[in-house]
């Protein structure tokens, strides 16, 4: 059974950086930049750096395979598209969730 993080963020801190928190999926660094005190936007500009870092991975992936490399690419495009589209609406409802079995890793902190 997966052991589920709780994160402690103020009312505040969510509903004033919940929509620089939803733009660090198109640019990490953002929040780092506007609101560098939020714990939530810190949240999520990692959840932001790790799909960067597994969107950079993947290409390098498709690059790298002669046969089926554009599949590969097309694959972790979707896949990326997807993470993103459900971490934008999480930020945006004020949650702090994870993505998917990378956003347990921790490289802004």
């Amino acid at each position: 059974m997966e052991e589920e993080k709780t994160y402690a963020f103020t009312t505040e801190d969510i509903e004033k950086n919940k929509v620089i928190a939803a733009l660090a999926y198109i640019l990490f660094f953002l929040p780092l930049l506007v609101c560098p005190d939020s714990k939530f936007g810190r949240f999520y500009a990692n959840q932001g750096l790790l799909l960067l870092i597994l969107s950079f991975a993947g290409n390098i992936a498709g690059w790298l395979l002669p046969v089926l490399g554009g599949f590969v690419s097309l694959i972790f495009s979707v896949l990326v598209l997807v993470l993103a589209v459900m971490g934008i609406v999480s930020a945006l409802n004020g949650e702090a969730k994870e993505l998917p079995v990378i956003g347990k890793y921790a490289l802004i902190k």
